[in-house]
């Protein structure tokens, strides 16, 4: 029952990631048929991560109160009614709430699904999370396809929200069938003390640094990719081609990056996977030819969604049963919050005139000097430890000598 559940879930993280990112290829359709800027647009691909962002401290006090799989299932009819209402989207002020209202329909998700997870597998947490991870990857891999066939196919990119709805009401449905075969609540009993969280400020401080600033700047990147490779010369299907290029690199990323996330120290991994991503970034800007985007798109591709199950794996395992589930909410929450205004302040410097390149080299700048903070706190040890990395009977996650037992 433990494995059906799972699968179920990597169906529905799938759909809801996909109506996350089909926003990003279908950047140039909506400037096209709606006579949209770059600034305008990018606040349509910020929205749906804002919007993501926003629910999930709420919704981790909510998990104090109500079960994980409720909110799993809550999350799915969410998804279904924000989808059709895009659909049904004419203008700029409708793409833009449902964008929001997409955003707000995935934020629970992760909220409750990956410390759930993290219940029913503790001792491969980082294999599982990778695998989920990778269920999550192919949406924007098939997204970029899925948006030429119903624009160039169809003439309506209406239909890809139609099909997300249709496809989130089929899962959620098993989903419930799934929920009332298993004889125990999946996860466990609602946590009560959701001030146990933020008493993990330490913990969530450190993932913040880990992920907040390459977050930003992949979301800046990634939904101006096509715009940026075709204002280098290449043809605009060519450029969606190396998008679900990218993205596609994902794919083993997710699975590789949660495996090693097992096996590795989780600080000094996390920090080669920041420092090679400002390499990538950097490389990108200063590349031409399709052959030579290919290679740097492949290695972005691959450094960018290792990150995510790491820093997941670290937190998970880093934070004490009591108040996980709480404190990942917080943890994510703040993160993508902040990460979600990379696309709109990408869109802002590039309609002021700065061009891509600059603006790329001046975000990945940033992202080293964020690196170089962790290095810095991590050497006089003030960036705590997963559990299983340090003796847990001597120190507890915040660095502080215990008497035994866990923090």
């Amino acid at each position: 029952m433990t494995r059906r559940l799972f699968t179920t879930l990597c169906g529905l993280v799938f759909l809801v990631n996909f109506g996350r990112v089909a926003f990003a290829p279908l950047v140039p359709e909506f400037q096209q048929s709606l006579g949209l800027s770059a600034a305008a647009v990018g606040s349509v691909t910020t929205l749906a991560w804002v919007g993501t962002a926003l629910p999930r401290i709420p919704i981790g006090y909510l998990l104090t109160r109500v079960r994980r799989e409720r909110v799993v299932l809550a999350t799915g009819v969410a998804l279904v009614l924000a989808a059709s209402f895009t659909a049904r989207a004419d203008g700029l002020l409708a793409l833009q709430a449902g964008s929001l209202a997409v955003g707000l329909s995935t934020g629970g998700y992760f909220v409750a699904a990956i410390p759930l997870i993290g219940s029913l597998y503790p001792d491969q947490t980082g294999q599982m999370v990778g695998i989920h991870g990778t269920a999550s990857q192919l949406a924007p891999v098939i997204a970029p396809a899925a948006v030429l066939f119903a624009v160039a196919q169809l003439d309506d990119w209406r239909l890809v929200f139609w099909g997300l709805a249709a496809g989130a009401a089929l899962v959620t449905l098993v989903l419930v069938f799934v929920f009332r075969g298993r004889s125990e609540a999946a996860g466990g009993a609602p946590e009560r003390d959701f001030g146990t969280a933020l008493a993990r400020w330490r913990v969530i401080l450190a993932g913040l640094g880990f992920v907040v600033g390459a977050g930003f700047v992949w979301q800046g990147t990634f939904n101006f990719y096509v715009s940026y490779l075709t204002a280098k010369g290449i043809a605009e299907s060519t450029a969606n081609g190396l998008l679900t290029l990218t993205f596609a690199a994902g794919l083993p990323a997710f699975w590789l990056g949660g495996r090693l996330a097992d096996r590795l120290p989780n600080v000094p991994y996390l920090v080669g996977i920041n420092a090679t991503f400002v390499a990538g970034i950097l490389a990108l800007t200063l590349v031409d030819g399709v052959v030579a985007v290919a290679a740097v798109s492949v290695v972005l591709g691959l450094v960018a969604h290792s990150l995510f199950p790491a820093v997941d794996t670290y937190m998970l395992s880093t934070l004490p049963p009591a108040g996980r589930a709480s404190a990942y909410a917080v943890f994510s929450g703040v993160a993508l919050l902040l990460e979600s205004g990379g696309s709109g302040a990408v869109g802002a410097l590039v309609d002021a005139g700065v061009s891509f390149a600059t603006t790329y080299q001046l975000l990945a700048g940033g992202v080293g000097l964020v690196t170089l903070g962790v290095v810095a706190m991590s050497a006089v040890g003030r960036v705590p430890q997963p559990r299983w990395w340090v003796d847990a009977d001597e120190v507890d996650i915040d660095g502080a000598v215990t008497d035994g037992g866990e923090s």
